[in-house]
């Protein structure tokens, strides 16, 4: 036999035994970096079509953003970068926008700001103090703006699970009292409900099925969400779980607490809502009732004169 073909035929059993060998063998599953990717918004086919549902300032913001975002990552100090991740965390946009991206949202609309202001000084005619004055409050303007976006966001979030836990509480201790077991319980949740608190208990069980334990995966989705209601039902329930209590009595003690609670919840925003209609009431309402009462009384009145 040609000792040639004989060497290119070991060379390639050699070379199909080592694809075989790595196409068996089992990857290194790195738990950490699974985790970090909870928080990246999923890969989906048409990405076209989702972009476009994204507001035209998302768009085209995130490639400014993700170019400038890379040279000032260095420039954010560490701590700022954290408590910025966190609080994007708690609104539940982190898969869309990033800490370096906010900073970059935060540096457009101070410049924006700024241009702005010089722009309507020298439209209107303003110098010296009244300039500094216009542009120094769009220039604020542009730098909060972001901050306020980000605060409206964490309190819907925040509102629209404290509006949930009762409803959830209750499907937990109903399939709890059933027999299925507290994970089983909390799959039903992700099931039955399509809602902030749904997709956070859907990331604990993620982190749950990656070997994270319960009472980790419990404080971690406290710490995402901060609301006051379903850190106290976690405290609870991490407790009953160390001191081996029954979960479903509790799951039902608790439902019927935080029904109670939701229920003085919605008396109390009843009654804020005369006060926070007085202002509009004043300004707006009250002058045009005036003027279609009044309005054909004062012009007789004026016309006799």
């Amino acid at each position: 036999m040609d000792p040639m073909l004989l060497t290119l035929g070991f060379a390639g059993a050699a070379v199909g035994a080592a694809l075989v060998a790595n196409a068996l063998r089992q990857p290194q599953v790195d738990a950490e970096a699974v985790l970090a990717e909870l928080d990246t918004a999923p890969t989906v086919l048409d990405e076209f079509a989702t972009r476009l549902k994204d507001p035209i300032v998302t768009r085209l913001l995130r490639p400014l953003a993700g170019a400038v975002g890379e040279k000032i990552a260095g420039f954010v100090p560490r701590r700022r970068a954290d408590q910025i991740r966190h609080r994007i965390l708690i609104a539940g946009v982190s898969a869309k926008v990033g800490p370096e991206e906010f900073v970059v949202m935060q540096g457009v609309g101070l410049g924006g700001g700024i241009l702005l202001g010089l722009l309507l000084s020298q439209t209107e005619g303003y110098h010296g103090f009244g300039m500094i004055r216009i542009v120094v409050l769009l220039a604020a303007m542009g730098v909060f703006a972001p901050v306020a976006w980000l605060r409206r966001k964490q309190d819907e979030r925040q509102a629209s699970i404290k509006r949930d836990l009762p409803d959830v509480l209750d499907l937990l201790a109903i399939s709890v009292e059933a027999g299925v077991g507290f994970e089983g319980a909390v799959e039903v949740v992700t099931r039955h409900f399509d809602s902030p608190l749904a997709t956070e208990f859907n990331r604990m069980l993620q982190e749950m099925e990656l070997g994270l334990p319960r009472r980790e995966a419990l404080q971690n989705l406290k710490r995402r969400t901060e609301v006051p209601e379903l850190s106290n039902f976690v405290l609870i329930l991490v407790q009953a779980d160390a001191l081996g209590m029954p979960i479903g009595r509790i799951l039902r003690t608790q439902a019927e607490e935080m029904r109670l609670k939701r229920r003085a919840w919605a008396r109390e925003k009843a009654a804020r809502l005369p006060v926070k209609i007085l202002l509009p009431l004043t300004l707006f309402i009250l002058p045009a009732l005036f003027v279609v009462i009044l309005g054909p009384a004062a012009m007789s009145i004026a016309k006799n004169i």
